[in-house]
């Protein structure tokens, strides 16, 4: 068995949870609680590299709210 997180010809979305953070996931796996599809389903890459353009500030969006006070 491989991993499904690493099929390079798998379906994928783009998850985002309330903190701004943002997951991988298989298309075929239910989506967890407290998740959104913030894009896909689409390829393994094109996924990895959405998330690469849009997620710049790893904090949480709990702690940037705290550190502006």
């Amino acid at each position: 068995m491989t991993n499904p997180f690493e099929n390079p010809d798998g379906q994928y979305y783009a998850l985002i949870n309330d903190e701004g953070q943002y997951s991988l996931w298989p298309s075929f796996v239910q989506i967890p609680e407290g998740w959104s599809v913030a894009q896909g389903p689409a390829s393994r890459e094109a996924c990895l590299e959405f998330i690469g353009e849009v997620w710049t500030d790893l904090r949480p969006t709990s702690l940037v709210r705290a550190m502006a006070g």
